[in-house]
Protein backbone atom coordinates (compact mmCIF):
# COMPACT_ATOMS: atom_id res chain seq x y z
CA UNK A 1 0.00 0.00 0.00
CA UNK A 2 1.64 3.37 -0.95
CA UNK A 3 3.07 5.83 2.06
CA UNK A 4 0.61 7.49 3.86
CA UNK A 5 -2.46 5.33 2.41
CA UNK A 6 -3.85 4.39 5.99
CA UNK A 7 -5.16 8.15 6.49
CA UNK A 8 -5.90 8.51 2.74
CA UNK A 9 -7.99 5.68 2.81
CA UNK A 10 -10.23 6.94 6.05
CA UNK A 11 -10.87 9.94 4.51
CA UNK A 12 -12.29 8.59 1.58
CA UNK A 13 -14.21 6.20 3.48
CA UNK A 14 -15.92 9.25 5.50
CA UNK A 15 -15.99 11.46 1.97
CA UNK A 16 -19.73 10.85 1.53
CA UNK A 17 -20.65 11.79 5.09
CA UNK A 18 -18.77 15.56 5.73
CA UNK A 19 -19.18 16.72 2.34
CA UNK A 20 -22.46 15.57 1.46
CA UNK A 21 -23.88 17.19 5.02
CA UNK A 22 -22.00 20.55 3.91
CA UNK A 23 -23.83 20.40 0.47
CA UNK A 24 -26.47 22.88 0.00
CA UNK A 25 -28.14 21.51 -3.43
CA UNK A 26 -28.82 18.06 -3.53
CA UNK A 27 -27.52 16.27 -6.80
CA UNK A 28 -29.59 13.34 -8.99
CA UNK A 29 -28.64 10.83 -6.28
CA UNK A 30 -29.89 11.48 -2.78
CA UNK A 31 -26.84 8.66 -1.29
CA UNK A 32 -24.49 11.11 -1.23
CA UNK A 33 -21.23 11.01 -2.84
CA UNK A 34 -19.85 7.02 -2.81
CA UNK A 35 -15.92 6.29 -1.26
CA UNK A 36 -13.86 6.63 -4.38
CA UNK A 37 -11.78 3.48 -5.67
CA UNK A 38 -8.17 4.54 -5.82
CA UNK A 39 -6.67 1.74 -8.04
CA UNK A 40 -8.49 0.69 -11.00
CA UNK A 41 -10.58 -2.25 -10.75
CA UNK A 42 -10.95 -3.58 -14.35
CA UNK A 43 -8.04 -5.33 -16.47
CA UNK A 44 -7.71 -2.41 -18.88
CA UNK A 45 -6.23 1.10 -18.16
CA UNK A 46 -7.43 3.69 -20.03
CA UNK A 47 -4.95 6.65 -21.02
CA UNK A 48 -6.40 10.06 -22.65
CA UNK A 49 -3.67 12.01 -24.79
CA UNK A 50 -2.97 14.86 -26.13
CA UNK A 51 -0.14 15.35 -29.27
CA UNK A 52 1.03 18.78 -30.29
CA UNK A 53 3.62 19.35 -33.40
CA UNK A 54 6.67 21.35 -32.52
CA UNK A 55 4.57 24.69 -33.88
CA UNK A 56 1.79 23.56 -31.02
CA UNK A 57 -0.53 22.10 -33.05
CA UNK A 58 -2.93 19.28 -32.20
CA UNK A 59 -2.29 16.32 -34.23
CA UNK A 60 -5.94 14.36 -34.22
CA UNK A 61 -4.86 11.42 -37.38
CA UNK A 62 -2.50 9.53 -35.45
CA UNK A 63 -3.20 5.81 -35.76
CA UNK A 64 -2.36 3.08 -33.17
CA UNK A 65 1.14 2.27 -34.51
CA UNK A 66 1.79 5.33 -33.98
CA UNK A 67 1.88 4.89 -30.14
CA UNK A 68 4.31 3.30 -27.56
CA UNK A 69 2.65 3.04 -23.98
CA UNK A 70 5.17 2.30 -20.92
CA UNK A 71 4.33 1.71 -17.54
CA UNK A 72 6.84 1.78 -15.02
CA UNK A 73 9.45 1.81 -18.27
CA UNK A 74 8.38 -1.56 -19.88
CA UNK A 75 6.30 -1.45 -23.10
CA UNK A 76 2.52 -2.56 -23.16
CA UNK A 77 0.18 -3.66 -25.30
CA UNK A 78 -2.55 -1.38 -26.90
CA UNK A 79 -5.92 -3.31 -26.47
CA UNK A 80 -7.89 0.03 -26.76
CA UNK A 81 -7.32 2.85 -29.20
CA UNK A 82 -10.38 5.47 -30.17
CA UNK A 83 -10.22 9.40 -31.89
CA UNK A 84 -12.34 11.98 -30.64
CA UNK A 85 -12.06 13.03 -34.56
CA UNK A 86 -13.91 9.47 -35.61
CA UNK A 87 -17.61 10.73 -36.89
CA UNK A 88 -19.31 8.36 -34.14
CA UNK A 89 -16.69 8.34 -31.27
CA UNK A 90 -16.35 5.33 -28.92
CA UNK A 91 -18.17 4.66 -25.11
CA UNK A 92 -14.68 5.69 -24.03
CA UNK A 93 -14.17 8.63 -25.40
CA UNK A 94 -17.98 10.11 -23.74
CA UNK A 95 -17.63 13.17 -22.04
CA UNK A 96 -18.00 13.74 -18.33
CA UNK A 97 -17.64 17.46 -17.86
CA UNK A 98 -16.71 18.97 -14.17
CA UNK A 99 -17.17 22.51 -13.74
CA UNK A 100 -15.88 23.79 -10.15
CA UNK A 101 -16.45 27.61 -9.10
CA UNK A 102 -14.36 28.89 -6.51
CA UNK A 103 -16.80 32.06 -4.84
CA UNK A 104 -15.01 32.28 -1.76
CA UNK A 105 -13.49 35.57 -0.16
CA UNK A 106 -10.07 35.56 -1.98
CA UNK A 107 -11.61 35.39 -5.19
CA UNK A 108 -13.79 38.66 -4.31
CA UNK A 109 -11.94 40.78 -6.51
CA UNK A 110 -11.57 38.22 -9.63
CA UNK A 111 -15.70 36.90 -9.43
CA UNK A 112 -16.80 38.91 -11.79
CA UNK A 113 -14.36 38.00 -14.26
CA UNK A 114 -14.40 34.37 -13.21
CA UNK A 115 -18.27 34.40 -13.71
CA UNK A 116 -17.76 35.45 -16.78
CA UNK A 117 -15.34 32.52 -18.25
CA UNK A 118 -17.54 30.11 -16.54
CA UNK A 119 -20.76 31.25 -18.32
CA UNK A 120 -18.82 31.74 -22.05
CA UNK A 121 -17.42 28.24 -21.29
CA UNK A 122 -20.60 26.64 -21.20
CA UNK A 123 -21.44 28.12 -23.86
CA UNK A 124 -19.13 27.16 -25.99
CA UNK A 125 -18.38 23.61 -24.90
CA UNK A 126 -19.95 20.31 -27.04
CA UNK A 127 -22.69 18.82 -25.23
CA UNK A 128 -21.42 16.45 -22.51
CA UNK A 129 -22.89 13.25 -21.42
CA UNK A 130 -23.07 14.38 -17.52
CA UNK A 131 -22.46 17.85 -16.46
CA UNK A 132 -21.44 18.45 -12.47
CA UNK A 133 -20.87 22.00 -10.96
CA UNK A 134 -19.41 22.68 -7.75
CA UNK A 135 -19.47 26.01 -6.33
CA UNK A 136 -17.52 26.42 -3.41
CA UNK A 137 -16.42 28.77 -0.41
CA UNK A 138 -16.40 27.01 3.03
CA UNK A 139 -19.60 25.11 2.16
CA UNK A 140 -19.79 22.99 -1.43
CA UNK A 141 -22.78 23.29 -3.12
CA UNK A 142 -23.02 20.43 -5.64
CA UNK A 143 -25.72 19.84 -8.81
CA UNK A 144 -26.18 17.83 -11.86
CA UNK A 145 -27.19 19.28 -14.96
CA UNK A 146 -28.09 17.91 -18.44
CA UNK A 147 -28.29 19.93 -21.89
CA UNK A 148 -31.96 20.52 -21.28
CA UNK A 149 -31.58 23.06 -17.95
CA UNK A 150 -28.04 24.43 -19.34
CA UNK A 151 -29.43 27.49 -19.50
CA UNK A 152 -30.86 27.62 -16.10
CA UNK A 153 -27.09 26.66 -14.59
CA UNK A 154 -25.72 29.93 -16.63
CA UNK A 155 -28.71 31.89 -14.58
CA UNK A 156 -27.65 31.15 -11.35
CA UNK A 157 -23.40 31.33 -11.98
CA UNK A 158 -24.37 35.25 -12.89
CA UNK A 159 -26.25 35.85 -9.81
CA UNK A 160 -23.75 33.75 -7.19
CA UNK A 161 -22.09 35.97 -4.39
CA UNK A 162 -18.90 35.27 -2.93
CA UNK A 163 -17.59 35.34 0.56
CA UNK A 164 -16.60 32.64 3.28
CA UNK A 165 -13.52 31.14 3.31
CA UNK A 166 -12.34 27.94 0.66
CA UNK A 167 -12.30 24.77 0.73
CA UNK A 168 -10.58 23.75 -2.68
CA UNK A 169 -9.20 20.79 -1.67
CA UNK A 170 -12.87 18.90 -0.89
CA UNK A 171 -14.58 20.51 -3.52
CA UNK A 172 -11.56 18.82 -6.14
CA UNK A 173 -12.16 15.42 -3.74
CA UNK A 174 -15.97 15.57 -4.09
CA UNK A 175 -15.78 15.46 -7.80
CA UNK A 176 -12.99 13.24 -8.35
CA UNK A 177 -15.52 10.38 -5.70
CA UNK A 178 -18.58 11.75 -7.95
CA UNK A 179 -17.01 10.21 -11.33
CA UNK A 180 -14.36 7.70 -10.29
CA UNK A 181 -16.49 5.30 -12.25
CA UNK A 182 -17.40 6.32 -15.35
CA UNK A 183 -16.16 4.95 -18.20
CA UNK A 184 -15.62 7.81 -20.32
CA UNK A 185 -13.02 10.55 -20.17
CA UNK A 186 -13.54 12.58 -17.17
CA UNK A 187 -12.51 16.59 -17.74
CA UNK A 188 -13.02 18.90 -14.46
CA UNK A 189 -12.63 22.59 -15.60
CA UNK A 190 -11.54 24.55 -12.26
CA UNK A 191 -12.14 28.19 -11.72
CA UNK A 192 -10.18 29.50 -8.78
CA UNK A 193 -6.82 31.28 -7.23
CA UNK A 194 -5.61 28.07 -6.53
CA UNK A 195 -5.22 28.91 -1.96
CA UNK A 196 -7.21 26.53 0.50
CA UNK A 197 -8.32 27.66 3.92
CA UNK A 198 -10.68 25.17 4.99
CA UNK A 199 -10.50 21.68 3.90
CA UNK A 200 -11.05 18.61 5.71
CA UNK A 201 -8.65 16.32 3.39
CA UNK A 202 -4.64 17.50 3.67
CA UNK A 203 -2.58 17.98 0.43
CA UNK A 204 -0.63 15.38 0.13
CA UNK A 205 -4.06 13.04 0.21
CA UNK A 206 -5.40 15.11 -2.22
CA UNK A 207 -2.41 14.48 -4.45
CA UNK A 208 -2.61 10.66 -4.02
CA UNK A 209 -6.71 11.32 -4.69
CA UNK A 210 -6.04 13.15 -8.00
CA UNK A 211 -2.75 10.35 -8.79
CA UNK A 212 -5.32 7.54 -8.43
CA UNK A 213 -8.07 8.94 -11.02
CA UNK A 214 -8.33 9.35 -14.78
CA UNK A 215 -9.53 13.03 -14.31
CA UNK A 216 -7.93 15.71 -16.69
CA UNK A 217 -8.14 19.03 -15.09
CA UNK A 218 -7.60 22.41 -16.82
CA UNK A 219 -7.19 25.01 -14.07
CA UNK A 220 -7.98 28.82 -14.69
CA UNK A 221 -6.01 30.66 -12.56
CA UNK A 222 -7.09 34.05 -11.13
CA UNK A 223 -4.46 35.64 -10.16
CA UNK A 224 -5.28 39.49 -9.44
CA UNK A 225 -6.47 39.51 -6.10
CA UNK A 226 -2.46 38.52 -4.88
CA UNK A 227 0.45 41.03 -4.79
CA UNK A 228 2.46 40.29 -8.29
CA UNK A 229 5.05 37.97 -7.09
CA UNK A 230 3.97 37.03 -3.47
CA UNK A 231 4.73 33.97 -1.80
CA UNK A 232 1.02 33.18 -1.85
CA UNK A 233 0.66 33.91 -5.82
CA UNK A 234 3.50 31.91 -6.13
CA UNK A 235 2.11 28.63 -4.04
CA UNK A 236 -1.12 29.24 -5.42
CA UNK A 237 -0.16 29.38 -8.98
CA UNK A 238 2.11 26.08 -8.09
CA UNK A 239 -1.00 24.40 -7.02
CA UNK A 240 -3.14 24.98 -10.27
CA UNK A 241 0.02 23.76 -12.12
CA UNK A 242 0.51 20.51 -10.38
CA UNK A 243 -2.77 19.71 -10.56
CA UNK A 244 -2.62 20.52 -14.30
CA UNK A 245 0.90 18.60 -15.06
CA UNK A 246 -0.30 15.57 -12.73
CA UNK A 247 -3.52 14.62 -15.08
CA UNK A 248 -2.40 15.97 -18.51
CA UNK A 249 -3.99 19.09 -18.33
CA UNK A 250 -3.37 22.88 -18.67
CA UNK A 251 -3.13 26.03 -16.21
CA UNK A 252 -4.38 29.23 -17.88
CA UNK A 253 -4.33 32.27 -16.03
CA UNK A 254 -6.07 35.32 -18.25
CA UNK A 255 -5.31 38.87 -16.82
CA UNK A 256 -8.73 39.73 -18.41
CA UNK A 257 -12.06 39.12 -19.95
CA UNK A 258 -10.51 39.96 -23.42
CA UNK A 259 -7.94 36.26 -22.94
CA UNK A 260 -11.25 33.87 -22.25
CA UNK A 261 -12.46 33.16 -25.86
CA UNK A 262 -8.55 31.66 -26.59
CA UNK A 263 -8.41 30.08 -23.71
CA UNK A 264 -12.10 28.29 -23.90
CA UNK A 265 -10.90 27.75 -27.74
CA UNK A 266 -7.82 25.72 -26.84
CA UNK A 267 -9.31 23.49 -24.38
CA UNK A 268 -12.28 22.62 -26.69
CA UNK A 269 -9.51 22.05 -29.02
CA UNK A 270 -7.62 19.65 -27.22
CA UNK A 271 -11.24 18.03 -26.90
CA UNK A 272 -12.00 17.34 -30.01
CA UNK A 273 -8.74 16.08 -30.81
CA UNK A 274 -7.74 14.00 -28.16
CA UNK A 275 -6.89 10.05 -28.02
CA UNK A 276 -7.87 7.57 -25.42
CA UNK A 277 -5.36 4.65 -25.35
CA UNK A 278 -5.70 1.27 -23.41
CA UNK A 279 -3.71 -1.55 -22.53
CA UNK A 280 -3.93 -4.42 -20.33
CA UNK A 281 -0.75 -3.90 -17.42
CA UNK A 282 2.31 -6.94 -17.68
CA UNK A 283 2.29 -6.16 -14.10
CA UNK A 284 -0.69 -8.48 -12.75
CA UNK A 285 0.39 -8.20 -9.12
CA UNK A 286 -2.79 -6.67 -6.76
CA UNK A 287 0.28 -4.73 -4.49
CA UNK A 288 -1.57 -1.02 -4.52
CA UNK A 289 1.18 0.26 -5.43
CA UNK A 290 1.46 3.44 -8.10
CA UNK A 291 2.77 3.11 -11.32
CA UNK A 292 3.50 5.42 -13.91
CA UNK A 293 2.60 6.01 -17.39
CA UNK A 294 4.33 7.75 -20.76
CA UNK A 295 2.94 7.60 -23.84
CA UNK A 296 5.60 7.92 -26.59
CA UNK A 297 5.22 8.51 -30.31
CA UNK A 298 7.18 7.24 -32.94
CA UNK A 299 7.69 10.36 -34.77
CA UNK A 300 10.52 13.09 -33.75
CA UNK A 301 9.73 16.15 -31.64
CA UNK A 302 6.35 16.04 -30.95
CA UNK A 303 4.82 16.73 -27.20
CA UNK A 304 2.52 14.28 -25.32
CA UNK A 305 0.60 15.12 -22.13
CA UNK A 306 -1.49 12.10 -20.26
CA UNK A 307 -1.57 11.91 -16.65
CA UNK A 308 1.60 10.51 -15.00
CA UNK A 309 0.35 7.03 -13.50
CA UNK A 310 -2.35 5.14 -11.33
CA UNK A 311 -2.34 2.83 -8.77
CA UNK A 312 -2.73 -1.10 -8.99
CA UNK A 313 -5.39 -3.10 -7.59
CA UNK A 314 -5.00 -3.93 -3.92
CA UNK A 315 -5.38 -7.60 -2.72
CA UNK A 316 -5.72 -6.17 0.43
CA UNK A 317 -9.09 -4.47 0.26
Amino acid sequence: MPPGCPAFLLFAAALATPLAARAQEKPRSADGPEAPVFATETDVVNVTVTVRDPQGRLLSDLKKEDFVVLEDGRPQTVHVFSRAVEPEPSETLALDLGLLLDTSESMLKQLRLSQQAAVRFLQAIPRARDLITIFFDEDIRLSRYDSENQQGLIERIETIKGGGWTALYDAIALYIARVQDSNGRKVLVLLSDGEDSRSAIGLGDLLQMVRSSAVTIYPIGFMGGFSSGSTRMLQSRAFLQQMADTTGGQLFTPATSKDLPAIYAKILDELSAQYVIGFVSDNQRRDGKFRKLKVDVRRDRLKVRHRVGYYAPDASR
